[in-house]
C-alpha cells in the first residue's frame, strides 16, 4: 500500500493539466502584448514631441539671429541638408544645419527623423513647420508637426493620439 501512495505522489502533471496552463498563459500573453506595444508607441511619440519642441526652440533662436527660419531635409542616415533660405533672409545662406536632426540620445536609437520647411502659402522667413517622421511605421500618428504659429498636427489615421 505504501508503494501505491508513493507512486501517486510522484506521478506529475497530466497532459490536460499542462495544456490548460499553456492556454491560460497564451490568453494572458495575447492581452498583454498589444498593451505593451501600445505603451512603447506612446513613449516614442512623447520622444518625438519633445524633439519637435526642442527643434522649434532652436528655430526661434536661429530666427532672432538671421531674421528667418532654416528649412532642411534629413535622410534616414541622419544627413541634414539645408533647403533655404538663399536670399529670402537678407542673403544668409546656410551650408550646414546647426540643429539636432533626430529624436533621442543618438541616431542609432532615434524614433524620429526631423525636418523643417516653409508653412503652406508663406515663405520660410515668415513661418516654419517642423516635422518628426517616424523611423518605424506608426499609422495612428504618422508624421508629427508643429508650426511656428503654435498649431500642432499630424498626418496619421488617428490624430487624437498625436499630442496627448
Amino acid at each position: 500500500m505504501t508503494s501505491e501512495i508513493k507512486h501517486k505522489l510522484l506521478r506529475g502533471f497530466s497532459l490536460i493539466e499542462l495544456m490548460i496552463v499553456v492556454a491560460i498563459v497564451a490568453i494572458l500573453a495575447s492581452v498583454a502584448y498589444p498593451a505593451y506595444t501600445n505603451s512603447i508607441l506612446k513613449g516614442k511619440r512623447a520622444e518625438g514631441r519633445t524633439a519637435l519642441t526642442e527643434l522649434l526652440q532652436q528655430q526661434e533662436r536661429y530666427m532672432t539671429q538671421t531674421n528667418c527660419y532654416l528649412g532642411f531635409t534629413t535622410t534616414s542616415a541622419g544627413v541634414a541638408t539645408a533647403t533655404s533660405p538663399g536670399t529670402a533672409c537678407g542673403g544668409v545662406t546656410a551650408t550646414a544645419v546647426p540643429f539636432k536632426v533626430f529624436s533621442g540620445e543618438n541616431l542609432g536609437q532615434a524614433a524620429y527623423i526631423l525636418s523643417a520647411s516653409a508653412c503652406a502659402a508663406t515663405t520660410i522667413a515668415e513661418c516654419v513647420v517642423v516635422e518628426a517622421t517616424p523611423v518605424r511605421a506608426d499609422a495612428e500618428a504618422a508624421t508629427l508637426q508643429i508650426l511656428s504659429t503654435g498649431q500642432k498636427t499630424c498626418t496619421g489615421t488617428k490624430p487624437t493620439v498625436c499630442w496627448k
